[in-house]
């Protein structure tokens, strides 16, 4: 199950900066380089990022009901909860759906009778090469989640009309759960759910 748009993400690198010099500051599994690279017109400088190879999943969980399955997670670097769509890193080699379908069960206990893939993207283009592939699961049944260690989070059952009030209201903080939800909208409005 693929995304039109995906086969975008793969393309062959150019390379416009000449690199002079790579160094590791974090190893994997969020390596982070700098590379010192020299422009065009002969400018230097250092470019610190995460190099192409990652990606992750989100995933707009709506059970039978219409209820959306969000989740209130602490981000260390924020030093708060921020409400969220449930996602994950996606293994090297894992197919994507799997990732997801893996995700959900995790994170909320779930499981879907229906997947839909939507548009890719990159995140954070000028700092990294990582790819986020958003789904909606359709038909979501909760169960138990299965969280690792370092995850705070809680689970957060809210009708579809409060959660697209709350995007509408910037009450969703997480740029990438906004991406996810404004990419679902039409969907959402095919089905006859918004």
């Amino acid at each position: 199950m693929r995304h039109r748009n995906w086969d975008l993400f793969h393309e062959a690198p150019i390379e416009k900066y000449r690199v002079l010099a790579t160094r590791e500051i974090h190893p994997r599994p969020r390596r982070i380089l700098v590379d010192q690279v020299e422009t065009p017109s002969g400018m230097q400088f250092e470019y610190v990022y995460r190099p192409r190879g990652g990606a992750a999943v989100f995933i707009l969980p709506i059970t039978e009901d219409g209820q959306v399955a969000l989740i209130e997670q602490y981000r260390h670097p924020l030093r708060r909860v921020i409400t969220e769509v449930p996602a994950g890193s996606v293994e090297p080699g894992e197919d994507i759906l799997k990732c997801a379908q893996r995700e959900l069960l995790e994170e909320v206990g779930g499981e879907a009778t229906e997947w839909h893939p939507l548009p890719a993207f990159y995140p954070q283009p000028a700092f990294s090469g990582a790819v986020f592939y958003p789904f909606v699961a359709l038909g979501v049944t909760l169960g138990e989640p299965q969280l690792e260690e370092s995850e705070l989070l809680t689970l957060k059952l809210t009708p579809i009309s409060e959660v697209y009030r709350m995007l509408e209201a910037g009450e969703i903080l997480d740029g990438n759960s906004v991406i996810a939800l404004y990419q679902a909208r039409s969907l959402l409005k095919e089905k006859g759910l918004l």
